[in-house]
């Protein structure tokens, strides 16, 4: 039976920490995932959560509290002692046990990692706190399987058995010289199928991706995504083995990438959660809205140039929410596009290309729909020199829209900017102004007022 979150076994588990009752509770427990136990303190308040997190063992608490929501994690994190938490990190590996102390106060910083007990273990904590969160150096361990490439195969298997002990996932058996230079990977059928005397030398693989302790985190995604890798080693520039990333990393990344994109799609400035603060929703939201209220405040001030004309045509005005929408469905849709592109790295060819192909798809998209809609304005109002006007805008502005939809996330991309800012309101306002004031300055130039 897959495991269920419900009321009664909430109520259950406040009944046995109000008694003190250990021996039910932690017997209750024992067959959990850590992962269930995680989503369970999460329906608990700070207090039981935390009375849970103290009972259990710490090699069961340390993978319960990676596995918790951030937020949580933090509250549960300051209800225990220096000590307690320094005890968490020993069972962690050290890219988790860097990322929990990295949410720490600066200040608790310092006395959690004196009170580690593994010197090693402490040593490679302070070098990963080190590098960006965002860089490959923020996501690497430390825990590895390598061997050298003088040893001979008895040795490396013997070596290996010792290292493996701190290796929770065993993905790849890297090879370095004698200066701790990546020379390769080893194969374990190759190992066991070859005689003990041979060296490692004789039988590694030398062809192996890595990635530079600098490289942004989603450049390694994409590495890792395109040959299907399960570990990547991680070098310096001197190409010296310092740590490795495993696939449950960069699937956080990813998923992260992709909360952040949808976002600010949204018209979010900033992550927020649904059990955020009113005031954390209001500071993500209000700068999108007030810019939306600058479009609509800028094509509003953009109709009132052409008072005279909509008052001798009023069918005009009907047609300025379909002009507006169109422009911003289509500026969404062609930016969409180049947006999924850019992060999946599979857009192809230069810009001039990306234009032009979307100049050739706005021509054959606007051109049904103008025809369409000159048509129905026909029948609809029998003026055919106003259908013409309108179709010929609906036209134009369908093309340009897509122009800018294309053209908006490749020049955010060229200057570092995130491109997912041309999917939100950004793409969709600057559209709706432009085809408003296209829409009436062709219909002004067709119906000659």
């Amino acid at each position: 039976m897959p495991f269920e979150i419900t009321d009664e076994l909430i109520k259950q588990i406040e009944e046995l920490i109000l008694k003190q009752d250990n021996e039910t509770l932690l017997g209750l427990l024992a067959e959990e995932h850590h992962a269930d136990i995680a989503e369970l303190l999460e329906d608990l308040n700070l207090e039981e959560a935390t009375y849970i997190i103290k009972l259990l063992d710490s090699e069961i608490t340390s993978d319960i509290l990676m596995e918790m929501d951030e937020d949580d994690r933090e509250k549960v994190l300051k209800n225990l002692s220096s000590k307690e938490i320094a005890k968490e990190l020993d069972e962690l590996d050290t890219d988790d046990a860097a990322d929990m102390i990295a949410e720490l106060p600066e200040e608790r910083q310092e006395k959690v990692i004196s009170k580690i007990e593994d010197e090693e273990h402490k040593a490679d904590i302070k070098e990963l706190l080190k590098y960006d969160e965002n860089t490959a150096g923020g996501l690497m361990a430390k825990e590895l399987v390598k061997v050298y490439e003088n040893w001979n195969v008895l040795k490396c298997v013997r070596e290996m058995r010792a290292q493996a002990e701190f290796v929770t996932r065993v993905h790849s058996i890297y090879v370095v010289d004698e200066n701790e230079e990546l020379k390769g990977r080893l194969s374990l059928k190759d190992l066991l199928v070859t005689s003990t005397k041979t060296h490692i030398s004789e039988i590694y693989i030398p062809k192996v991706d890595s990635a530079n302790v600098h490289d942004k985190a989603e450049d390694v995604a994409r590495v890792m995504q395109k040959y299907d890798l399960e570990a990547i080693p991680v070098v310096d520039d001197k190409n010296h083995l310092l740590g490795r990333i495993t696939i449950d990393d960069i699937v956080d990344v990813i998923k992260d990438e992709a909360d952040k994109d949808y976002q600010m799609a949204a018209g979010l400035s900033q992550d927020v959660e649904a059990d955020d603060t009113l005031w954390q929703h209001t500071r993500a939201r209000l700068p999108w809205l007030f810019l939306g209220l600058l479009g609509g405040i800028g094509a509003a001030s953009i109709m009132g140039g052409f008072e005279d004309l909509i008052s001798k045509h009023a069918v005009l005005f009907f047609f300025t929410p379909l002009i507006a929408a169109t422009a911003g469905n289509v500026g969404v849709q062609s930016s969409a596009i180049i947006v999924q592109g850019l992060a999946n790295n599979d857009l192809k060819g230069s810009i001039g290309e990306r234009l032009f192909k979307e100049f050739s798809l706005s021509l054959i998209n606007g051109l049904a729909l103008s025809l369409f809609l000159l048509l129905f304005t026909w029948i609809w109002k029998g003026n055919m020199l106003t259908s013409i006007a309108i179709s010929i805008s609906l036209f134009s502005v369908i093309v340009v829209a897509g122009i800018i939809g294309t053209f908006i996330p490749l020049f955010l991309n060229k200057r570092d900017i995130d491109p997912a800012l041309a999917t939100g309101p950004f793409i969709t306002t600057s559209n709706d102004i432009f085809g408003i004031l296209i829409y009436f300055w062709i219909a002004k130039m067709v119906l000659g007022i």
